[in-house]
């Protein structure tokens, strides 16, 4: 079960785009957001796609690990593709079943939304396949500083953050514990009926639940059992450098939102 979900995972290739700061691949994300959010034809989302992929391979990690980072999320695309199919009624009439046509314009909008939705999936994969979940938490402390400003704590938002990553292989572990004891007891998952499936996972929310919430009530007192504040000073083994490197990074992002914003109001 955790070979089949990548998130949180870091795969170090030895690539450019690992030694990247930390810093500069989030707010790199959120540009690339951004560029997703103003695509709205087909030509912007081939521009994005083949800017997705020139990233993905110069990380050095092979893409059935992107695809496998988008395929939990397939059930959304599809939701998303149909919604868009059945809402929109504008192009010509391609298809009809009784007071329900389909479009031209709700199939094409439906298949820009849901490959969107894979190109960010798949792609902001890249954050967490190349930093380590140390540099991470660094960069986002770093990117969430400014906001202290304004009196909320980033090193409080980083610490519940940097926790969530860490506990998403520990409850999936934990997860694949109890299907397996399930499946020894005679109640194997994938020889189930649908129904009864969906009875099992309800089953499995409850010693899931209980699971987490002990793990973390044990984080706590590890925690203050070895003096941890919040905003007592502290250093660094890492120190995070901005090189010219980052600037370019970041520049090759802007790029994409200023070409595909553009090509959106043409």
């Amino acid at each position: 079960m955790r070979n089949k979900l990548l998130f949180g995972r870091c795969i170090d290739t030895g690539s450019w785009v690992h030694a990247v700061d930390p810093r500069a691949k989030l707010t790199a994300m959120v540009l690339y957001l951004a560029a997703l959010l103003a695509v709205g034809s087909w030509i912007p989302l081939a521009i994005a796609a083949a800017f997705s992929l020139a990233y993905m391979l110069a990380t050095q990690i092979p893409l059935k690990y992107f695809v496998k980072a988008a395929k939990p999320l397939w059930v959304l695309m599809v939701f998303i593709f149909v919604i868009q199919c059945l809402t929109v009624d504008e192009g010509v009439a391609l298809w009809q079943i009784g007071s329900w046509t389909l479009y031209s314009e709700g199939l094409s909008k439906g298949l820009i939304a849901a490959l969107r939705m894979a190109l960010l999936v798949s792609f902001t994969a890249i954050l967490t396949f190349t930093t380590t979940p140390g540099l991470l938490n660094q960069g986002m402390s770093g990117v969430l500083k400014p906001l202290e400003k304004i009196g909320i704590s980033a090193e409080r938002l980083t610490l519940m953050m940097s926790i969530a990553l860490r506990f998403i292989p520990t409850i999936l572990d934990e997860t694949h514990k109890i299907v397996k004891a399930q499946a020894a007891r005679g109640a194997d998952l994938k020889e189930l009926p649908w129904k009864e499936k969906g009875k099992l996972l309800v089953s499995l929310l409850v010693p899931v639940t209980v699971s987490a919430f002990r793990r973390a009530e044990d984080l706590v007192l590890s925690m203050e059992s070895r003096g941890y504040l919040i905003g007592a000073p502290r250093s660094e083994y890492h120190l995070l450098v901005w090189r010219s490197r980052d600037t370019g990074f970041i520049l090759s992002f802007i790029v994409l939102v200023a070409v595909v914003v553009v090509l959106r109001f043409i």
